[in-house]
């Protein structure tokens, strides 16, 4: 989730248990804990840009590291909280910052991103894909909620705040269950077999979904508009999925860039396909700025000339204004 809701939902929760005199200082302390956890996003390497990848959303994300985050900001805060003359004590500074850094795991997992909720116990990304990465309804509900109850010093607003959110991503996760009903209709309509199926919420709203499905050695991809009828698909590209050994087969398995591949296949969770318009890029189909597409959002660039260089990472978030009016198209339901 954008950083910006990060800090909301954290200075909401922490407001929404605080008492009525440390209600703002509670607040603030809410909203920078749940960014300690973004912290990551400084963890890299200028010669390795897979690295970021890897640490992103990764051991200060999981529920272990919840109580170091709260001690941490804690330790930062408090000095800061009595230079103000803000009466707080270490005590419950440290309750605040524990609310906060609680949420951070949690949103980002109700994401399609994925977040090694379970560190050290298990690698696996967790991604709900209930709501998008950024959601501006979402991020208002907590947003008027929060400035309400730091007006008022009370925590009312803030409670009220935190149920229409659960019911938010309640919505969100019914949408989802009916997404993927509807898309998993389509693939028996069309004799496939699904092997692999994800279906994430586009950017910003939960009405249109984006559907990526393996059938055999072929990525299918479509989008799926949920409202409050039937609903409607709408039918995508295809793209062949990425075999290391097939699609790069004298390429060493000892190399850089071979191992390389295998850290971003596992980034992607094997939804590999080359670029449709350069086959030196491999890209992740799960994202793209058309639900429709099998451009991707991101990818890494294959320099078979040098593999024992790390390879580059890359991202484009350019949509032609054909495609942003397919995307409108879509959202509002039309055929």
């Amino acid at each position: 989730m954008d950083i910006l809701t990060h800090g909301l939902l954290g200075g909401t929760l922490a407001q929404s248990s605080s008492r009525k005199e440390e209600t703002r200082a509670a607040t603030a302390v809410g909203f920078f804990a749940a960014l300690v956890a973004d912290a990551d996003a400084l963890i890299r390497s200028s010669s390795d840009p897979l690295l970021t990848l890897e640490y992103h959303r990764q051991f200060t994300h999981s529920l272990i590291f919840i109580p170091v985050g709260a001690l941490l900001a804690a330790l930062v805060l408090w000095p800061v909280l009595k230079r103000f003359h803000v009466t707080l004590d270490f005590k419950r500074t440290y309750i605040y910052a524990l609310l906060g850094c609680a949420t951070s795991g949690f949103l980002d997992s109700c994401t399609s991103y994925g977040t090694h909720l379970l560190w050290p116990f298990s690698g696996e990304r967790v991604a709900w894909s209930i709501v998008p990465i950024f959601d501006p309804l979402f991020t208002l509900i907590l947003g008027a909620a929060i400035l309400l109850g730091w007006r008022a010093r009370n925590t009312l607003p803030a409670r009220i705040g935190l149920l229409l959110a659960a019911v938010y991503l309640s919505i969100g996760w019914l949408q989802h269950q009916r997404a993927e009903g509807m898309i998993r209709a389509t693939i028996a309509q069309r004799g496939h077999d699904a092997a692999k199926l994800t279906v994430k919420p586009t950017m910003g709203n939960l009405l249109l979904w984006r559907a990526i499905y393996r059938s055999g050695d072929i990525w299918h991809v479509d989008a799926v508009r949920i409202g409050l009828g039937a609903g409607q698909v709408y039918p995508g590209t295809t793209a062949p999925v990425f075999n290391l050994s097939r699609d790069m087969p004298v390429l060493a398995a000892t190399s850089v860039l071979y191992r390389d591949i295998q850290r971003f296949d596992f980034f992607s969770d094997g939804y590999l396909a080359l670029h449709p318009e350069d086959p030196a890029l491999l890209g992740d189909v799960r994202y793209a700025m058309l639900p429709t597409s099998v451009r991707p959002l991101w990818w890494i660039r294959l320099d078979t000339k040098d593999p024992e260089a790390h390879v580059q990472f890359e991202a484009s978030r350019r949509m032609p204004s054909e495609e942003v009016d397919r995307f409108f198209g879509m959202l509002r339901g039309k055929d």
